[in-house]
């Protein structure tokens, strides 16, 4: 799996400069790839449609590759619009996740505090959400929004530790909070 993520990474990250690059020089147009052999996808986060990301106020997603509630592999965006956070909260499973725009800013721990605790990571960065701990991102008031692409072995569920949905039993979230001294 790691080998998988590392090389679809180093894709996505090549992909729009090595694309930008030969439509400026006379290479063959991508249509001229076998179908079968291989499927390429440039999105164009502008022209991109968009949905809400399920329980994530504020945040759009787009899925590029599988179906983050099932099992198997998947690759998603993210839109974090300017001000808004998911809850801290865990996932069984570790997720890849790379910024693509803007500057995502993220967490470790219980403590809800987005505003004065998170750090920032600029286009370009890459991080693993390891499984089982608790963690929250999105993007700071005033800073803009940020798009992340995230890979993972679904199911990719979150594990709230606030509200209505929030874990009771024993586990990370209950411990986190413990830790970070919230009741």
């Amino acid at each position: 799996m790691k080998k998988i993520v590392i090389a679809a990474v180093a894709l996505a990250a090549s992909a729009g400069i090595g694309y930008a690059a030969g439509a400026a020089n006379n290479f063959p147009d991508v249509s001229t790839l076998n179908a079968k052999a291989m499927n390429l996808v440039i999105p164009d986060l502008d022209k991109i449609k968009w949905g809400p990301a399920a329980g994530l106020e504020g945040t759009d997603s787009y899925t590029l590759v599988g179906d983050p509630a099932k099992p198997g592999f998947y690759v998603v965006l993210n839109r974090f619009h300017p001000g808004y956070f998911s809850h801290p909260h865990y996932h069984v499973n570790d997720r890849y996740i790379m910024v693509l725009s803007g500057t995502w800013w993220a967490a470790t721990g219980g403590k809800d505090d987005a505003e004065h605790i998170t750090v920032p990571i600029k286009a370009g960065g890459f991080a693993v959400h390891k499984g089982k701990e608790v963690h929250y991102d999105g993007a700071r008031s005033g800073q803009g929004e940020a798009i992340v692409m995230i890979f993972g072995e679904g199911p990719g569920t979150r594990h709230e530790c606030y509200g209505p949905m929030a874990e009771k039993t024993p586990g990370p979230c209950p411990d986190a909070l413990k830790a970070a001294g919230v009741n």
